[in-house]
C-alpha cells in the first residue's frame, strides 16, 4: 500500500489534535483523580543535575559490570540549578552517592557531618531540617531480612513545591567533607 503525502497530514493532524487535548486537560480533571496540583509548565519545570560521573581520563572500564571508586567523579554538575515552585530536579547519579536534600536557607556549614548510622560505610545523619533523604547506597544490612543496595547507576525524582535555596548534598561523609559534593536548588515562585 503506498502512503500519499495527503495521508501522511492527516495522520500528522491527527496526532496533534490529540496532543493538544492532552496537554488542555482541566486541573479540575486532575484532582479528581486524587492529585492536587497544578500542571507546570516550560523549561524551569524540570532540571536535572548530575550526581558523581564516571571518569574517561585516565580511561575507566566498567565491562562487563565493574563500578571502581577511585574512578569516580565526586561532584554536582551543574553545582546548582533553577526550577519553578511545584517543578523537579532529576539526580542522575552515578556512582556510591546518596542524595539529601536540606530545606531552604541551610548551608554546608550548618550539616552535622558526625552524625553517622553504625557500620560501613560513614553516611550523614543529620535529620535537622532534612527534607529529602535518598536510598542509601549501601542498603540496610541491620534488618532482617537485609536490604540490598541499590544499582550505583540510578535516578531520583524530587519534587519541590515551595520557593526557596534549597542545599544538596552527597551523604557519602567523605564526599561531603573531603570532596565538597554539595550544590543548590534554588526554586522560584
Amino acid at each position: 500500500m503506498k502512503t500519499s503525502r495527503r495521508g501522511l497530514l492527516k495522520v500528522a493532524a491527527a496526532g496533534g489534535v490529540s496532543a493538544a487535548l492532552s496537554l488542555s486537560r482541566k486541573p479540575e480533571a486532575a484532582a479528581a483523580q486524587g492529585h492536587d496540583h497544578q500542571p507546570i509548565y516550560g523549561f524551569l519545570a524540570n532540571a536535572t543535575i548530575n550526581f558523581g560521573a564516571w571518569r574517561t581520563d585516565p580511561p575507566t572500564n566498567r565491562f562487563p559490570a565493574a563500578s571502581p571508586g577511585a574512578a569516580n567523579h565526586h561532584a554536582l554538575t551543574p553545582h546548582d540549578v533553577t526550577i519553578q515552585a511545584g517543578g523537579t530536579v532529576n539526580f542522575i547519579i552515578g556512582g556510591f552517592h546518596q542524595v539529601i536534600v536540606y530545606d531552604d536557607g541551610t548551608q554546608p556549614g550548618d550539616i552535622n557531618t558526625t552524625a553517622s548510622p553504625p557500620g560501613f560505610p560513614q553516611l550523614i545523619d543529620d535529620p535537622n531540617k532534612r527534607i529529602y533523604w535518598g536510598l542509601s547506597p549501601a542498603g540496610d544490612p541491620t534488618v532482617t531480612p537485609a536490604i540490598p543496595p541499590p544499582p550505583q547507576d540510578r535516578v531520583e525524582t524530587v519534587h519541590f513545591p515551595k520557593r526557596g535555596m534549597y542545599l544538596v548534598i552527597c551523604g557519602v561523609r567523605g564526599h561531603f567533607v573531603n570532596d565538597k559534593m554539595y550544590g543548590f536548588v534554588r526554586v522560584l515562585p
